[in-house]
C-alpha cells in the first residue's frame, strides 16, 4: 500500500497542473479574451468529440493501420541494422552518420516525395512512418549493445561461449531497457509521422479529416482530433510499458529489493 500511496503522491502535481491549464483554458474561451474561432471553449471540443465520435474512429482504423505497420517495419529494420552495426565496426562507421542525417531532414520536408513516389495510398504513409520510428530504435539498442561490461564478455568466452550464445544470453538483455525507452518514444511518433503524410494527400485517416474541418473553420472539432490522438499516443506508451514489464519480469524484483 505504501508504494501504490507513493505512486499517487508523485503524480498529483502533474495532475493539478493539467487541472489548471483545463481551467484557465474554460476561463479564457467562456469569458471571450480569446475569440471561439481561435480557441474552442473545452465544452465545445468535448460536444465535437462525441458528436464525430464514430467518423473519429473510422477514419482513426487507416491511420493506426498505416502506425502500426510502419512501427512494425521500424522495429524490424532497427533491429537487423544496429545488431549488424554492433557486429561489423566498419558498418557502424559508413551507417551512423547517414541515420543521424536522417533524422535532420524535416518530415514535413519528406512526405511530399514519398507520396509522388509512391501515390497516395497507404505506402508512403507507412515509409514515412519507419522514417521516423527507425532511429530511436536503432540508437537505443545500438547503446544497450555497448552498455554491457567488456571483463563478462571475456568470461563468458573463456567459458568457450560464441558470438551467438554471448548476444542472446548478455547482449541482447542488455539492450532491452533501451530498446523499451525508444520505443516508447517510436510508439508516439508513428502515430504523428502517420498524420503528417496524410496532411499532404490521402482520401482517409485522421490527417485527412483534420484537413478537411480545417477548412470548414470547424475548430472544435480540429481540437477533438487532438484530444484522439493524445488518447491514443498515451495508450500506446501504456501498451509498450506493459509489454516490458512482461519481457523484463527481474526489473521488478531488483527494484523490489533495492527498495
Amino acid at each position: 500500500m505504501t508504494g501504490k500511496y507513493q505512486s499517487i503522491i508523485n503524480k498529483m502535481p502533474a495532475a493539478a497542473a493539467l487541472l489548471i491549464i483545463l481551467l484557465l483554458w474554460l476561463v479564457l474561451s467562456e469569458t471571450g479574451v480569446v475569440p471561439a474561432y481561435m480557441l474552442p471553449s473545452p465544452v465545445d471540443v468535448l460536444k465535437a468529440f462525441a458528436g464525430d465520435f464514430t467518423i473519429i474512429l473510422r477514419h482513426s482504423a487507416y491511420t493506426l493501420t498505416e502506425a502500426a505497420a510502419g512501427l512494425m517495419m521500424g522495429v524490424l529494420l532497427a533491429f537487423v541494422m544496429a545488431t549488424l552495426m554492433d557486429r561489423f565496426i566498419v558498418l557502424d562507421r559508413a551507417c551512423y552518420p547517414l541515420m543521424v542525417i536522417t533524422q535532420t531532414i524535416p518530415t514535413i520536408a519528406i512526405a511530399p516525395i514519398l507520396v509522388l513516389w509512391m501515390g497516395f495510398g497507404m505506402a508512403p504513409k507507412i515509409a514515412l512512418v519507419v522514417i521516423t520510428t527507425f532511429f530511436p530504435i536503432a540508437v537505443g539498442l545500438l547503446d544497450g549493445y555497448r552498455s554491457v561490461d567488456r571483463d563478462s564478455i571475456n568470461l563468458m568466452r573463456s567459458m568457450g561461449a560464441g558470438r551467438v550464445r554471448i548476444f542472446t544470453h548478455l547482449k541482447f538483455p542488455a539492450a532491452l531497457p533501451h530498446f523499451f525507452s525508444g520505443l516508447k518514444i517510436s510508439a508516439s511518433y508513428a502515430v504523428v509521422g502517420a498524420l503528417v503524410s496524410e496532411w499532404l494527400g490521402g482520401f482517409n485517416g485522421l490527417g485527412v479529416y483534420m484537413t478537411r474541418v480545417k477548412k470548414a473553420y470547424a475548430f472544435d472539432k480540429m481540437f477533438a482530433v487532438i484530444l484522439f490522438i493524445i488518447i491514443i499516443s498515451l495508450l500506446l506508451m501504456l501498451l509498450v510499458q506493459c509489454i516490458r514489464k512482461a519481457s523484463m519480469p527481474w526489473e521488478k524484483a531488483l527494484k523490489e529489493k533495492h527498495e
